[in-house]
Protein backbone atom coordinates (compact mmCIF):
# COMPACT_ATOMS: atom_id res chain seq x y z
CA UNK A 1 0.00 0.00 0.00
CA UNK A 2 1.43 3.61 -0.87
CA UNK A 3 -0.19 6.71 0.29
CA UNK A 4 0.20 9.62 -2.26
CA UNK A 5 -0.99 12.91 -2.92
CA UNK A 6 -3.30 12.51 -5.87
CA UNK A 7 -2.80 15.95 -8.01
CA UNK A 8 1.13 14.91 -7.66
CA UNK A 9 1.44 11.18 -6.96
CA UNK A 10 4.25 12.09 -5.02
CA UNK A 11 5.11 10.50 -1.73
CA UNK A 12 4.14 12.01 1.47
CA UNK A 13 6.48 13.68 4.47
CA UNK A 14 5.50 12.66 7.98
CA UNK A 15 7.85 13.27 11.29
CA UNK A 16 8.49 10.55 13.32
CA UNK A 17 9.44 11.71 17.12
CA UNK A 18 9.83 11.00 20.73
CA UNK A 19 9.82 13.40 23.31
CA UNK A 20 12.21 15.49 25.69
CA UNK A 21 12.11 13.15 28.27
CA UNK A 22 12.89 9.75 26.18
CA UNK A 23 15.62 8.40 25.40
CA UNK A 24 14.49 5.45 23.14
CA UNK A 25 15.66 4.59 19.36
CA UNK A 26 14.35 1.42 18.83
CA UNK A 27 10.79 2.12 18.75
CA UNK A 28 11.47 5.22 16.40
CA UNK A 29 13.59 3.02 13.92
CA UNK A 30 10.44 0.78 14.23
CA UNK A 31 8.00 3.40 13.29
CA UNK A 32 9.95 4.46 10.92
CA UNK A 33 10.19 1.22 8.66
CA UNK A 34 6.71 0.81 9.30
CA UNK A 35 5.77 4.04 8.19
CA UNK A 36 8.26 4.05 4.64
CA UNK A 37 6.45 0.70 4.32
CA UNK A 38 3.21 1.79 3.70
CA UNK A 39 5.30 4.22 0.86
CA UNK A 40 5.73 7.38 3.31
CA UNK A 41 8.92 9.48 3.48
CA UNK A 42 10.28 9.80 7.11
CA UNK A 43 11.76 12.66 8.88
CA UNK A 44 13.08 10.57 12.45
CA UNK A 45 14.23 13.25 14.85
CA UNK A 46 15.34 10.88 17.39
CA UNK A 47 15.19 10.45 21.04
CA UNK A 48 14.96 13.30 23.49
CA UNK A 49 13.22 16.19 21.31
CA UNK A 50 12.95 19.47 22.72
CA UNK A 51 9.69 20.83 21.77
CA UNK A 52 11.33 23.73 20.14
CA UNK A 53 13.14 21.59 18.26
CA UNK A 54 9.96 19.76 16.91
CA UNK A 55 7.74 22.91 16.65
CA UNK A 56 11.20 24.23 14.27
CA UNK A 57 11.67 21.27 12.46
CA UNK A 58 7.41 20.31 11.63
CA UNK A 59 7.22 24.23 10.60
CA UNK A 60 9.98 23.72 8.21
CA UNK A 61 9.29 20.43 6.82
CA UNK A 62 5.38 20.58 6.88
CA UNK A 63 4.96 16.57 6.97
CA UNK A 64 1.31 15.08 6.15
CA UNK A 65 1.18 14.19 9.92
CA UNK A 66 3.51 13.38 12.92
CA UNK A 67 3.73 10.57 15.32
CA UNK A 68 4.94 10.85 18.44
CA UNK A 69 6.16 7.74 20.65
CA UNK A 70 6.73 7.22 24.23
CA UNK A 71 8.30 3.93 25.93
CA UNK A 72 9.19 6.01 29.55
CA UNK A 73 5.81 5.72 30.78
CA UNK A 74 5.69 9.99 30.34
CA UNK A 75 3.77 10.03 27.00
CA UNK A 76 0.89 11.59 28.81
CA UNK A 77 2.95 14.34 31.10
CA UNK A 78 5.13 15.36 27.71
CA UNK A 79 2.19 14.73 25.35
CA UNK A 80 0.29 17.17 26.60
CA UNK A 81 2.82 19.80 26.51
CA UNK A 82 3.77 18.74 23.43
CA UNK A 83 0.33 19.00 21.54
CA UNK A 84 -0.27 22.95 23.13
CA UNK A 85 2.76 23.69 21.93
CA UNK A 86 1.71 22.35 18.14
CA UNK A 87 -1.24 23.87 18.31
CA UNK A 88 -0.61 27.21 19.60
CA UNK A 89 1.79 27.35 16.77
CA UNK A 90 0.01 29.31 13.84
CA UNK A 91 1.69 26.71 11.01
CA UNK A 92 1.19 23.85 13.08
CA UNK A 93 -2.45 24.40 14.64
CA UNK A 94 -4.18 22.00 12.14
CA UNK A 95 -1.16 19.68 11.67
CA UNK A 96 -2.38 16.12 12.56
CA UNK A 97 -0.78 14.29 15.37
CA UNK A 98 -1.22 11.02 16.98
CA UNK A 99 0.80 10.00 19.71
CA UNK A 100 0.70 6.14 21.38
CA UNK A 101 3.09 3.68 23.39
CA UNK A 102 3.56 3.98 27.23
CA UNK A 103 1.27 6.84 28.28
CA UNK A 104 1.63 6.55 32.19
CA UNK A 105 3.05 4.24 34.64
CA UNK A 106 -0.01 2.90 36.07
CA UNK A 107 -3.76 1.23 34.67
CA UNK A 108 -5.00 4.75 33.82
CA UNK A 109 -4.22 4.89 30.00
CA UNK A 110 -7.97 5.15 28.92
CA UNK A 111 -8.55 9.05 30.78
CA UNK A 112 -5.31 9.86 30.00
CA UNK A 113 -6.13 8.71 26.30
CA UNK A 114 -9.13 11.52 26.75
CA UNK A 115 -7.07 13.73 28.01
CA UNK A 116 -4.73 13.56 25.38
CA UNK A 117 -7.22 13.59 22.46
CA UNK A 118 -9.17 16.94 24.19
CA UNK A 119 -5.65 18.83 24.23
CA UNK A 120 -5.33 18.38 20.40
CA UNK A 121 -4.45 14.67 19.60
CA UNK A 122 -5.86 13.20 16.54
CA UNK A 123 -5.28 10.24 17.73
CA UNK A 124 -4.00 8.30 20.85
CA UNK A 125 -2.48 4.64 20.61
CA UNK A 126 -2.69 2.58 23.47
CA UNK A 127 0.29 0.57 24.84
CA UNK A 128 -0.39 -3.47 23.03
CA UNK A 129 -2.37 -2.03 19.76
CA UNK A 130 -0.45 -3.01 16.78
CA UNK A 131 1.09 -0.24 15.36
CA UNK A 132 1.33 -1.38 11.60
CA UNK A 133 -2.74 -1.54 11.77
CA UNK A 134 -2.83 1.90 13.70
CA UNK A 135 -0.60 4.01 11.35
CA UNK A 136 -2.22 2.47 8.11
CA UNK A 137 -5.70 3.43 9.90
CA UNK A 138 -4.30 6.93 10.73
CA UNK A 139 -2.65 7.62 7.71
CA UNK A 140 -5.98 6.67 5.58
CA UNK A 141 -8.64 8.53 7.45
CA UNK A 142 -6.91 11.96 7.06
CA UNK A 143 -9.58 13.95 4.55
CA UNK A 144 -6.58 16.30 3.63
CA UNK A 145 -2.59 16.45 3.28
CA UNK A 146 -0.80 19.83 3.09
CA UNK A 147 0.80 20.82 -0.51
CA UNK A 148 3.36 22.35 -1.66
CA UNK A 149 1.74 24.95 -3.38
CA UNK A 150 -1.43 24.38 -3.48
CA UNK A 151 -4.82 23.31 -2.20
CA UNK A 152 -5.03 20.20 -0.03
CA UNK A 153 -6.35 17.11 -1.40
CA UNK A 154 -7.11 14.02 -0.16
CA UNK A 155 -5.04 11.47 1.21
CA UNK A 156 -4.86 8.25 -1.26
CA UNK A 157 -4.00 4.70 -0.75
CA UNK A 158 -3.01 2.93 -3.61
CA UNK A 159 -1.56 -1.47 -3.58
Amino acid sequence: MTLTDPRTETRRTVVVTSMASDSHTWNLVFLQLLLEELGLDVVNLGPCVPDDLLIARCAEIRPAFVVISSVNGHGHQDGLRVIRALRGHPELCDLPAMIGGKLGVDDRDGARAQELRAAGFDDVVAEGTDPATALARFAASLPTVPSQGGSPGPLRTAL
